[in-house]
C-alpha cells in the first residue's frame, strides 16, 4: 500500500497506522471538559464510512465492557467524506475506494466488502453522519446502535447509506421515531454535525478513529488510529489509576445479549476464546438456529435471533 497516498487522501486508510487521515492535521489542543457523572469522559471522533473505525470496534466494545463504570463516551462525526470535487492521494472516483476496502478487511479481521463503491458508491459521508446527530437528539444510546446499524449496511450488505431509506430503516430497526428523525436530520442535526467539525478542527484532529480521554482537570490522553486493546486500557488507567476493571460474563448468551450482532473477531475480543475456536462455535450456533448468520464476501456477522 501507498503510505504517501494514505496520508494525503481520507478514503485510502492506512493499515499500518490504523486511520483514516484527513489533510492539514495539527497536534491535539485543549477543551473545557463539562461536567460528567463519571470520572473520564472519552471524544470519539469518527465517520459512518470510516473502515479504520470500524476496525477498532472488537476494543471499543471491550472497553465498554470493562470499564464502562468509568467512562463516558461522546461520539462526534469527523467529516470523512464531503464529496468527490477533489482527486487527490491516487484515488479520484469510488471504484478507487473498492480493491483498498478489500484489503484493509484482512488486516483489521473485521468483514468489509468493498463492492459498495461500485455497485451502489456513496457521494459523501455527511448525510450518514447528520442522521447520527439526528439520532443522538432522541437518544443517545440508541444513536450509537443506530451507527453499528448503517455501519452494517455498507460495510456488509452493500447498501449506499446516504439514502434516506437505509437511514430509515435503521432507525426503524433500533427504535428511533422516523418521523422526528427526517424532520431533525433537516434541521438542528446540520448545525449539530457543523459543531463536531469545528471541534475537530479546534482540537487538532488529523483523522479517524480518534479517542481523546480526559479527566476532571483536563488532563488529556490521546489514542489516535486503530490500536491494540491495552492502548485505551492504559489511557484510562494513566488518567484515573482508581479505575477498576469490571468482570463481565464471557459466555456466547450473554455476550449476545449485549451486543445484538458480532463478528468472529469481535467474539473473539470478548469472550477470550481463540479467533479459530470462535468462529467454529459461531457457525455451530447458527447451524443450531441459536443464531442468525449474515455472509458477506470478506466475513460474516452472527446475530441473535428475535425470540432467543
Amino acid at each position: 500500500m501507498n503510505n504517501d497516498a494514505s496520508k494525503n487522501n481520507p478514503l485510502l486508510c492506512d493499515p499500518a497506522e490504523g486511520a483514516c487521515a484527513i489533510p492539514d492535521g495539527t497536534s491535539a489542543g485543549k477543551v473545557v471538559l463539562q461536567k460528567n457523572e463519571k470520572p473520564i469522559k472519552v471524544i470519539y471522533f469518527t465517520d459512518p464510512i470510516c473502515s479504520s473505525c470500524w476496525g477498532i470496534e472488537p476494543q471499543l466494545r471491550k472497553l465498554k465492557l470493562e470499564y464502562g463504570n468509568s467512562i463516558e463516551i461522546e461520539y462526534r462525526m469527523g467529516g470523512l467524506l464531503p464529496n468527490w470535487s477533489y482527486n487527490s492521494g491516487g484515488i479520484s472516483k469510488p471504484s478507487d475506494v473498492a480493491h483498498h476496502w478489500d484489503e484493509v478487511s484482512g488486516y483489521y479481521d473485521m468483514p468489509i466488502d468493498g463492492d459498495v463503491w461500485l455497485e451502489d458508491p456513496l457521494d459523501s459521508s455527511y448525510p450518514p453522519s447528520i442522521a447520527f446527530k439526528a439520532a443522538q437528539l432522541q437518544d443517545k444510546e440508541k444513536a450509537v446502535l443506530f451507527m453499528r446499524e448503517i455501519r452494517e449496511m455498507v460495510f456488509l450488505q452493500k447498501k449506499n447509506i446516504t439514502k434516506w431509506e437505509h437511514l430509515e430503516t435503521a432507525a426503524h430497526t433500533v427504535g428511533l421515531n422516523t418521523v422526528q428523525l427526517k424532520a431533525d436530520y433537516e434541521s438542528k442535526a446540520k448545525v449539530l454535525f457543523e459543531e463536531d467539525l469545528a471541534l475537530a478542527r479546534q482540537m487538532g484532529v488529523r483523522g479517524f478513529p480518534t479517542m481523546i480521554f480526559m479527566d476532571g482537570a483536563g488532563k488529556q490522553e490521546t489514542v489516535y488510529g486503530s490500536k491494540p486493546y491495552a492502548f485505551y486500557e492504559v489511557s484510562v488507567l494513566n488518567l484515573n489509576d482508581k479505575a477498576v476493571k469490571q468482570e463481565y460474563a464471557k459466555n456466547w448468551e450473554m455476550l449476545f445479549a449485549k451486543y445484538n450482532s458480532l463478528t468472529a473477531k469481535e467474539f473473539s475480543v470478548l469472550s477470550g476464546m481463540g479467533r479459530k475456536e470462535s468462529e467454529e462455535l459461531l457457525n455451530s450456533l447458527s447451524n443450531k438456529k441459536s443464531l442468525g448468520k449474515y455472509r458477506s464476501k470478506n466475513g460474516s456477522i452472527w446475530r441473535l435471533k428475535v425470540g432467543n
